[in-house]
């Protein structure tokens, strides 16, 4: 039968070891799923060398992997096709494949594909309840050798994001202070920073060049900022770049952004084709940058920034 596996687990586990075909994603927290997809790509690269590779269908999908070629990585964010036919279609397929599929009606007919499947992962991905902060935040505290006492410690479980990346972003602050400087004063100065703030700066795509730049010198101060605003261009994207049509477009925006969602629809009306492939050839060479430097400057994150802006208004 099927494993079905906590996310948590994935994360916090160094042996986890990705030994599946198939990795089924769902659930309704954004950050989160991200997460489990790097870590599963991380992981599965450890093992053996192996290339990413975005499918559009899975019903359209050929294999034209070459006998001396790298194994592959199949990405699937469409998955209202996927049907029991499709999954025996790519059983030998030399590689693994990972779906993500944000939950929605169809989302429980496709999980049950999956569920009479033996060599898959299901993985459900939902907001921190206390219990799984409690988890990430005993395992940060006994990795990095840190101690707080009992009164930040129930603080900063009510107190931190449920969003995964906000309060992973949040703990990792912590690191920034010597042993001797974490007490509640500190602790509560770092993480007064709105850190919804960096997601908004996507939001100013359109606007002027000086303004933009204005805008990202005042929300993005260093290099953890500059990756966590990375993941936000990546995640905004990867979602136009996926998407075939405005109404699936629209079903996929987040709901927590519904400020937002006219801009970004009419943010994915200005795509074409040939917009999309150049959209997706600018990320490719960003994720080849990292892989290499393994960070990004701060100059080189709003380089990237005004390169979106470049395809998208071209």
């Amino acid at each position: 039968m099927y494993m079905k596996i906590n996310p948590i687990d994935i994360l916090l586990n160094n042996d986890f070891f990705p030994n599946k075909k198939f990795y089924f994603i769902s659930g309704n927290e954004v950050t989160l799923i991200e997460k489990i997809r790097s870590r599963i790509i991380e992981k599965h690269k450890e093992l053996e060398n192996s290339s990413l590779q975005n499918i559009d269908k899975i019903s359209n999908f050929k294999n034209e992997t070459s006998l001396f070629e790298e194994k592959k990585i199949f990405i699937c964010n469409n998955c209202k096709d996927i049907k029991k036919d499709n999954i025996e279609s790519i059983r030998d397929v030399e590689g693994i494949f990972i779906f993500i599929n944000e939950n929605s009606p169809k989302t429980k007919l496709v999980k049950s594909l999956f569920e009479k499947e033996k060599d898959a992962y299901l993985i459900d991905c939902y907001e921190l309840d206390r219990s799984t902060k409690t988890r990430l935040l005993d395992n940060f505290f006994r990795v990095n050798e840190l101690y707080v006492n009992q009164d930040i410690y129930w603080w900063l479980v009510e107190e931190l994001d449920d969003k995964y990346i906000f309060f992973e972003n949040s703990i990792n602050k912590i690191l920034d202070l010597d042993q001797k400087e974490i007490n509640y004063e500190n602790i509560r100065k770092i993480l007064s920073f709105n850190d919804y703030g960096k997601e908004k700066v996507f939001f100013n795509l359109l606007k002027q060049n000086k303004e933009i730049i204005k805008i990202y010198r005042k929300k993005i101060l260093n290099a953890t900022d500059v990756s966590e605003f990375y993941y936000y261009c990546k995640y905004f994207c990867q979602l136009i770049i996926d998407c075939e049509n405005e109404n699936d477009y629209t079903k996929k925006i987040p709901r927590y952004l519904f400020r937002e969602k006219k801009f970004l629809i009419d943010l994915f009306r200005k795509f074409n084709l040939k917009k999309k492939k150049l959209l997706l050839n600018l990320l490719s060479k960003m994720e080849k940058s990292l892989r290499g430097k393994g960070s990004l400057s701060l100059i080189s994150g709003l380089r990237f920034f005004l390169k979106i802006k470049k395809i998208t208004i071209s």
